[in-house]
Formats: C-alpha cells, sequence, structure tokens
C-alpha cells in the first residue's frame, strides 16, 4: 500500500512538478529525478528546457545553500549525484537536438598567481568552442575551485599557473578534491608556462595543455569519451 503523502509525480502539472523536482534534487533523490525528467520529456518539453528549468534551477537553489552553511558537503554531492543522474537521460537528446553544450568548465589561476591572459585565452576559445566556462578569476585558494565545483557541477576544472613558485598548489586542490571523494567527478586540465607532462602526471591531473588550443582539443576529446561512456552504460 502506498503511504498516504506518497507523491505521484505523473500527476502532477508542469507548474507543480518542475519545483517538486527541486525539492527531490535538493533531497538527492535520484530516482525521482529521472522519473520526472522521463515525464517531461514525454509531456513534449525541449531537452534543453529540461536541463534548465528542471536540474540546474534545482541545483542553484542547492549550491546557494551550501554557500550559506544550510547544506553540507554530503548533501550536496548527493544533489549532484541525482543532477548527474538526470543528465545522463539528457546528454544524448541534448547532443541530437543541438542544445548549445559541449560541456561545463570552471577555471582559474591557483592562490599566490596574479597571471591571467592564458587564462583568459583558454575561457574564450573555450566558450567559443561550445563550452560553458566560469572563470574563478585569479589567485584562487583550494575552497574558490571547491565551492565552484559543489555550485556549477562541471565536467572540467581548469588550473593555470605561470609560476615556479605556485605550481604546487595545484597539487594541494587535487589532494584536497581525493580527499573529500571528489576526483573522479571531474577531468582535470592544468597549463601553464613552468609546467610539462611529467608535472601534470605526478600532481594527479588528467592532461597537460600547453596552449590555448591544446586546451580545446583535449577537452573534446575527455567530453567524447563521457558521451561515449554514458551511451554505452
Amino acid at each position: 500500500m502506498a503511504e498516504e503523502d506518497d507523491i505521484i509525480l505523473a500527476e502532477l502539472p508542469d507548474e507543480e512538478l518542475v519545483p517538486q523536482m527541486h525539492d527531490d534534487l535538493y533531497d538527492g533523490l535520484k530516482e525521482e529525478i529521472d522519473e520526472g525528467v522521463n515525464i517531461l520529456l514525454e509531456r513534449g518539453w525541449e531537452p534543453y528546457r529540461v536541463l534548465t528549468d528542471a536540474l540546474v534551477a534545482g541545483m542553484t537553489i542547492v549550491g546557494k545553500d551550501f554557500r550559506d552553511g544550510i547544506l553540507f558537503v554530503p548533501e550536496v554531492l548527493l544533489a549532484a549525484n541525482a543532477m548527474k543522474s538526470g543528465m545522463a537521460i539528457l546528454k544524448p537528446l541534448l547532443a541530437e537536438t543541438g542544445a548549445p553544450r559541449m560541456g561545463k568548465m570552471i577555471i582559474g589561476t591557483v592562490k599566490g598567481d596574479i597571471h591571467d591572459i592564458g587564462k583568459n585565452l583558454v575561457s574564450m576559445m573555450m566558450e567559443g568552442a561550445g563550452f560553458e566556462v566560469v572563470d574563478l578569476g585569479i589567485n584562487n585558494p583550494v575552497e574558490n575551485y571547491l565551492e565552484a565545483l559543489e555550485n556549477e557541477q562541471p565536467d572540467i576544472l581548469g588550473m593555470s599557473a605561470l609560476l615556479t613558485t605556485t605550481m604546487p598548489y595545484m597539487k594541494v586542490v587535487i589532494d584536497t578534491m581525493v580527499e573529500k571523494g571528489l576526483r573522479d567527478d571531474y577531468v582535470i586540465l592544468v597549463g601553464g608556462a613552468p609546467l610539462n607532462e611529467e608535472f601534470s602526471k605526478a600532481i594527479g591531473a588528467d592532461a597537460y595543455c600547453r596552449d590555448a588550443a591544446v586546451a580545446v582539443e583535449t577537452a573534446k576529446e575527455f567530453m567524447a569519451r563521457k558521451h561515449n561512456a554514458l551511451s554505452a552504460g
């Protein structure tokens, strides 16, 4: 017997279903999010509208409450997981409808470093290639990266350093992500004049990008792999 207070998602009109999905996302309810996404698609919603109105809007609430200390990392991870599950349904459809989203990237220069020309170039080129880019600017401590990952739910984290003295801070960020169990959720690309492939491997990044063009190609490659893995899985 169903509980009396059980909500039947399929019986809700759109204007009630979407806020309900925001609540379900907030509570990290993966199955309900999948169901909601499928219901909206069956009702003829464009995949991009489902993504924006139901998932992105819902995650925005989660992000704000995390920032304000109302939600904590474990809860945000549950919500992110539910969103990812809904995204897995939408991604192949978004690709078919040519929705303007290759993937999402967060980029920022690390703590102690105020160089931004290379980073800005990467941002512009990534946007030109159809990626959504969130630029954190310069001199970012690990907290800035973590907060951005939670709030924005990107596919890719890009870190830049132009000084040999600030390079090691990239390892601090990656180690912290490993500690928090977040490392495997993101592709990490690193760049900057003093870096090389060997350094990138040593700190546990996914790839070293020697310039903006390489960054775009590398990001596209990783996203293609991710899409293939999703459609295969």
